[in-house]
C-alpha cells in the first residue's frame, strides 16, 4: 500500500502496537503487540502471552480479537482495523479473516520474525502440502455420523 494511503492516525496506532511489543519483550514476553481500532477509537490492545499463559494460541492478535469481541459483544469485528507489530502468522491471519476486520497494518515482516526464530513460514508451507505429506499427517475419516450435525 502506498505511503500516501497511510495516515498520521495509522502511524499513531501502529506506534501503540509496537510500544506494546517492546514493553512485553522488556517484561520477558515475546516481542509482539496488536491494537484493534473501530471508528478511530481503540477497542482492544494486547500482547503475545504464549509463554506467560502456556497457551500456544495466545498471540497478540488473537488476544486482541478476544478482547475486542468481548468489548463489542459480537464475534464479528466488521469495520475494525488491526495494527500489529508484526505480520500476522497463519493462525492470526485466519482469525482476522474469520472476525471480518476491514484492514490489517503490520510493521515487521514474517521474514523479520523468522530471523529471530519466530514466524509462520513453516506453517504456510505445510498448508500447501497434500494432507498426508504434512509433518503432522491430516487424515480424513469418512463414513462418520458427524455430518448429521451440519444438516439441521
Amino acid at each position: 500500500m502506498p505511503n500516501s494511503l497511510i495516515s498520521k492516525e495509522d502511524h499513531q496506532f501502529m506506534k501503540m502496537a509496537c510500544d506494546l511489543a517492546i514493553e512485553n519483550h522488556n517484561r520477558g514476553g515475546e516481542p509482539f503487540g496488536a491494537v484493534i481500532v473501530k471508528n478511530g477509537q481503540v477497542i482492544a490492545a494486547a500482547c503475545n502471552s504464549v509463554t506467560l499463559d502456556n497457551d500456544p494460541t495466545a498471540h497478540a492478535e488473537i488476544n486482541a480479537i478476544r478482547c475486542a469481541c468481548r468489548m463489542t459483544q459480537n464475534n464479528k469485528l466488521d469495520g475494525c482495523v488491526v495494527y500489529s507489530s508484526c505480520e500476522p502468522c497463519p493462525m492470526c491471519l485466519s482469525a482476522l479473516y474469520l472476525a471480518g476486520v476491514s484492514r490489517i497494518y503490520y510493521a515487521n515482516t514474517s521474514a523479520d520474525a523468522g530471523n529471530i526464530n519466530f514466524g509462520g513460514n513453516f506453517i504456510y508451507n505445510e498448508i500447501k502440502k497434500p494432507h498426508l505429506e504434512r509433518s503432522i499427517p491430516c487424515i480424513h475419516m469418512q463414513d462418520t455420523d458427524t455430518i448429521k450435525s451440519f444438516n439441521k
